[in-house]
């Protein structure tokens, strides 16, 4: 898991920009991605379709989905 400065990150694993892309915008836990829609995250540079896919994946696997849009 990816350390950083809020603590351990619950991501999968991510390509790094992908990875900078959510942390830049003060996104390190996938709860938080909850309050967004994936329309919001997708527009991150560094946002690609795969790691949303693992993203959407990770999310369905706790019983989460991100904020309709």
């Amino acid at each position: 898991m990816q350390q950083n400065n809020q603590g351990e990150s619950d991501f999968p694993k991510l390509s790094q920009p992908a990875l900078r892309a959510l942390n830049g915008a003060g996104y390190w836990r996938l709860e938080q991605l909850t309050g967004v829609s994936e329309g919001e995250i997708k527009r991150l540079h560094g946002m690609g379709s795969k790691a949303l896919e693992q993203l959407r994946q990770a999310l369905a696997a706790r019983g989460l989905s991100f904020a309709n849009e």
